[in-house]
């Protein structure tokens, strides 16, 4: 085997283990990286995607979006398709599944629902209540670098109702929830899905204020292939708790993740994984006419932690008052109110360790509106946006796209895509100085019809991190949902076969 094939399969390897599956292909052995034996930095040209199924109400109307951008280098054909997984809630005694459906066949399964026609344009299907799928899909080609997929439910009344949004996301094998419930007041999923054609088997632990919760059938679950499996948390314990942490580990195969937070009085959403556990943690995009926000911290050893808690103002990093540093115990859940936190302006919540020494888990629960008309949102420890990262379904009206950058200035650049239904793309670019966030006035695309995307670059500086609210109001009361913007991971550095594989020569 030549060098060159070696070192891409050491560096597939390598993404592989960051985005549940990706693949590169080889530079041109004449060009400038190779000769200078510097890296390739080159467009992902294969990855996969996994929407959880939106929601159990017939009254729930759900938009699926999808998206890739122009990535400069990517291959000239592709595809990227997202298909119907099948349904496996376990069934009743009468052998139908909770939705009513047989749950040894779904018709609806492999059914391609989504496809995208050209790079630089969003696509979007709609389906209506409690029958709209998960959703599993792969990109490829010019279509691969950079995908994205996003759905978006509301739902009029009832539990959970409000705007419910989640980004879709690359299998993995471990997944961590700190803000998840197990009260009476709430009803909470976690949704697996399997893009596999083998079966995945999976363990589900809950810690409480107290420690790890007695769990009854939380060990080896098993996902069928390419199905998704909703589990009410509720079911997996007999303790009532207000703020659990979730911890999803994949014994075999991989699956997507993500949890359903529905409560009786304040609405739902979707509550995304957390970042993985670190020492510092950076939580973006608190909306600014926030009534209530509540922070659930978790650490995983044993040790404890006192968190130094900053709030990343539009004028600097400043201090809460009465909440400057939070005390979490070792594998237990803490959970902190700390009301209305950003005063009407943006902020992000940056969270740090002594010495970063203790890893650390977060996310915040954030409410809006007031009495009986409230709303609620969640927004997890988020990774920065190294390079690029997207979020779709905005509209002209009711988007607010939230950038920080708490460590270094940085610049960015923002591209509005062309709309679903016709507009042309706008591009501007930002600075953000250090230590704030700003709510900045994201482009719209002229002449926009449909919804649109927001693409976001770091272009110096940072790191940054970036999320997205889309916002409505029905009936008086303030629907909203948040998505942190991930970076995309749609190029991968590929190194050079001599750099790598010397050892090989000893």
């Amino acid at each position: 085997m030549n060098r060159t094939t070696l070192s891409l399969i050491a560096g597939a390897t390598a993404l592989a283990a960051v985005t549940g599956f990706a693949a590169v292909s080889a530079p041109d052995p004449g060009s400038a990286e190779q000769r200078t034996g510097a890296a390739a930095t080159l467009p992902v040209e294969r990855t996969g995607l996994l929407c959880p199924r939106p929601s159990t109400s017939d009254l729930a109307e759900t938009t699926y979006t999808s998206f890739a951008p122009v990535t400069e280098g990517a291959d000239d054909k592709g595809t990227a398709v997202l298909r119907a997984a099948a349904q496996q809630s376990a069934p009743d005694d009468d052998g139908t599944s909770e939705d009513g459906k047989d749950a040894a066949k779904d018709d609806t399964a492999g059914k391609p629902v989504l496809q995208l026609q050209e790079p630089g344009k969003p696509v979007t299907a709609e389906a209506d209540g409690a029958d709209a799928p998960a959703l599993v899909g792969t990109a490829d080609g010019r279509f691969a670098s950079g995908w994205t997929a996003q759905q978006t439910t509301e739902v009029a009344a009832g539990t959970g109702r409000g705007l419910q949004g989640v980004a879709c996301s690359a299998a993995d094998t471990q997944f961590w929830f700190p803000g998840a419930s197990t009260d009476d007041s709430r009803t909470d999923y976690i949704h697996l899905t399997n893009p596999d054609d083998s079966a995945a088997v999976v363990d589900i632990e809950l810690y409480g204020k107290d420690g790890e919760l007695e769990t009854t059938v939380g060990e080896g679950i098993t996902v069928k292939p390419r199905s998704a499996e909703p589990v009410l948390l509720s079911t997996l314990t007999a303790e009532k708790q207000t703020d659990v942490t979730v911890h999803v580990v994949v014994r075999s195969g991989r699956v997507g993740a993500a949890v359903q937070a529905l409560d009786d009085e304040t609405g739902g959403d979707w509550l995304p994984a957390s970042a993985d556990p670190s020492g510092r943690l950076v939580l973006p995009g608190i909306p600014k006419d926030a009534t209530a926000v509540r922070l659930v911290a978790f650490t995983p050893g044993d040790a404890d932690v006192d968190l130094k808690v900053r709030l990343a103002s539009p004028s600097g990093l400043i201090t809460p008052a009465g909440n400057e540093t939070l005390h979490v115990k070792g594998g237990m859940t803490a959970a902190f109110d700390l009301g209305d936190l950003t005063r009407g302006e943006a902020g992000s919540l940056v969270l740090t360790a002594p010495d970063g020494s203790v890893p650390v888990v977060a996310a915040v629960r954030v409410l809006r509106g007031e009495g009986g008309k409230q709303e609620s949102a969640f927004i997890p420890a988020a990774r920065p946006v190294e390079t690029r990262a997207t979020a779709l379904d905005n509209t002209a009206e009711g988007t607010t796209l939230s950038v920080t950058a708490p460590e270094g200035d940085a610049e960015i650049k923002v591209t509005a895509s062309a709309g679903t239904k016709g507009g042309t793309p706008q591009t501007k670019t930002y600075s953000i100085k250090s230590g704030t966030t700003q709510d900045i006035e994201a482009p719209v695309p002229a002449g926009l019809k449909g919804s649109y995307a927001l693409t976001v670059e770091t272009r110096a500086g940072g790191p940054v991190y970036a999320s997205r609210t889309l916002a409505s109001t029905e009936g008086g009361v303030p629907f909203f949902t948040v998505q942190p913007l991930p970076d995309d991971r749609g190029m991968v550095a590929v190194p050079d076969a001599s750099e790598n594989l010397s050892v090989l020569q000893r």
